[in-house]
């Protein structure tokens, strides 16, 4: 007879004792005995170990991951034996152990088993299942009641209850004894055995698949979540997290007029939060060679280089420089601190487009967000109706907070088109100037011509998105610019015709002015590959404050920001204005 089939607990047992001693031991040591302790797998070293329990617990994980955590418990037994020979520890015997598997480079990393929310079907009902996705909500932890035994009056047998999580967690007696015994019980009456209710933490929380792997006009899905013990209050909304579970519904709640639905949802046995991983880019060596090799070129005109950079953003529009500049230095940001106080200062800059239509607001969006790791596009009305921040919404009768556009894109990106109230605002006029109208025609009608080709150097040094992608990352994480005394002194002349020529209401704008001159500096540093804040990059930060439409034009030489242009020789150019700001500031 097989031993696996007469007792089940036995090959796992000995698995997590042969494998995972040092788990067992940590956990031996803890001195409470009624926590809900974790015991992490890989299910690939499973299926190396022993396939036959590995494709039980992938295919009936409803059974098996229920006997995994009772073999957690014999395992655990053995080694408190072995520990408890030995007088110097002091070990505790300790009631629950669950067993989480961790699916991470084993075979259930497919389509089959790992699908997008969006995809999730019928068919994937009673298997391992994993989705991967942001959370947008978490309800708050409860206690649960886990199970509670009854015996028969007939047989004085007792068994286990559980409750059913497709009625709303509620409990039901069966209508006959369920004893396991040779001739059938018949029983009906049941009573409850004192003190063996077993409580769990308990909480749900929705995830929604990210926007970035859909397409063009698809509405995001979501998912409920249930977690247990160990695993409540691991993630917060606006966490990224990969869970691991077994895929149930229920049904939804009882309203007046409403059809009743069952839902899905994913009953939870591993969550990993994946913010640390959530970088895609791969930067290599050779690569950063190649950034470093690309600035040696341009050591003698770094305006140049820089411009060469500012052409791939959002390459389809053509000009705008004023617009890229802003875009990509918001993309990059500042360096964050915290001041003596202890407050946190942002080092992100916010940006707001605004203007008429058709002069590539939302192109500009679509670009920036393909630049960041992590965005979020939203509309004004989006926006608005599910906050930007976190907004409090009823389901099921009871009160969660659920995250809004900004939480979603935490340390990323939130793109946020049709809406008003910012800082800093580019206000892109689509006034009349034939000059300008000439140079644009002509672009497009040479862009259209079929066998056109380019000797424009710059064009040929345009950078890829991937490339520029790569770039933003590096530069973001690897340069923490600091002001040199010169780009103190331009900031600091600038801040002060400022507060002369702004009145008592303005100046609390001219403050946060002062902080966002600071952070575009720092960020234009970290554009032109330093870490050292010069002078060139103060002048460059007060050019961009003084294209927005909330700060007095001291340095009028900006003009329109849809009619700006790439220069031919931008060093020389800058001289120029560099020259025109310094006298300006005295």
């Amino acid at each position: 007879m097989d031993t696996a089939a007469a007792n089940p607990l036995e090959p796992m047992a000995t698995y997590l004792v042969r494998r995972h001693p040092i788990q067992l031991r940590s956990i031996a040591s803890s001195p409470d005995s009624n926590l809900h302790f974790p015991l992490h797998i890989d299910f690939a070293e499973l299926m190396e170990y022993d396939p036959r329990i590995a494709r039980l617990i992938f295919s009936q994980p409803d059974t098996y991951l229920q006997l995994f955590d009772d073999a957690a418990l014999w395992a655990h037994r053995i080694v408190l034996a072995e520990m408890a020979a030995d007088e110097k520890n002091n070990v505790v015997e300790k009631k629950f152990i669950h067993v989480r598997i961790n699916v991470n480079g084993s075979p259930l990393e497919c389509p089959e088993t790992f699908p997008s929310i969006g995809r999730v079907r019928v068919q994937h009902r009673g298997i391992l299942l994993t989705l991967k996705g942001i959370v947008i909500r978490s309800g708050s932890i409860k206690m649960h009641e886990g199970e509670r035994k009854y015996m028969c009056h007939k047989c004085k047998s007792s068994f286990t209850v559980y409750p059913e999580v497709e009625a709303r967690n509620s409990i039901s007696l069966p209508s006959f004894c369920p004893s396991q015994k040779s001739k059938p019980c018949g029983g009906t009456k049941f009573q409850y055995v004192e003190n063996t209710i077993v409580c769990h933490d308990y909480q749900e929380i929705k995830i929604q698949e990210s926007t970035q792997v859909l397409g063009v006009g698809a509405i995001p899905r979501s998912i409920l979540v249930i977690l247990k013990d160990d695993l409540v209050d691991v993630v917060k909304a606006g966490d990224d997290v990969i869970v691991t579970g077994l895929l149930t519904a229920r049904w939804s709640p009882e309203l007046k007029d409403v059809r009743c639905d069952l839902d899905p949802v994913l009953i939870a046995n591993n969550v990993r939060r994946v913010n640390g991983l959530k970088s895609e880019t791969d930067i290599s060596d050779d690569v950063v060679m190649k950034f470093k090799q690309f600035w040696g070129r341009f050591k003698d005109a770094p305006l140049k280089g820089r411009n060469a950079i500012l052409r791939g953003i959002c390459p389809q529009i053509f000009g705008l420089f004023t617009v890229k500049l802003a875009v990509t230095l918001t993309l990059i940001g500042g360096v964050q601190h915290v001041d003596a106080s202890g407050t946190r200062v942002r080092g992100e800059s916010h940006l707001l487009l605004v203007g008429d239509p058709g002069t590539g607001k939302s192109q500009f969006l679509k670009y920036a967000a393909k630049l960041s790791n992590r965005s979020v596009i939203t509309t004004g009305l989006g926006s608005t109706s599910a906050g930007l921040t976190v907004t409090a919404v009823k389901d099921g009768g009871e009160w969660m907070l659920e995250a809004g556009a900004l939480v979603l894109a935490d340390g990323g990106l939130c793109c946020i088109d049709e809406f008003d109230r910012f800082d800093i605002v580019l206000v892109l006029l689509d006034t009349k100037n034939p000059e300008w109208d000439a140079v644009v025609s002509s672009h497009i009608l040479s862009e259209a011509e079929p066998d056109r080709t380019s000797n424009d150097e710059d064009l040929a040094n345009t950078w890829p998105l991937p490339t520029l992608k790569r770039y933003i990352h590096y530069v973001k994480e690897n340069f923490r610019p600091v002001l040199t005394r010169e780009a103190e002194t331009v900031i600091s002349s600038y801040y002060q015709l400022q507060r002369k020529s702004a009145t008592d209401n303005a100046a609390r704008t001219t403050v946060r002015m002062l902080e966002s001159l600071i952070r575009l500096a720092q960020a234009h540093a970290r554009l032109m590959f330093r870490n050292e804040v010069t002078r060139l990059d103060a002048i460059t930060a007060i050019l961009c404050i003084e294209s927005s439409m909330t700060t007095s034009a001291i340095v009028d030489c900006i003009g329109n920001a849809l009619h700006s242009n790439f220069t031919d020789n931008p060093d020389q150019e800058y001289a120029k204005q560099e020259k025109l700001i310094l006298e300006k500031l005295g």
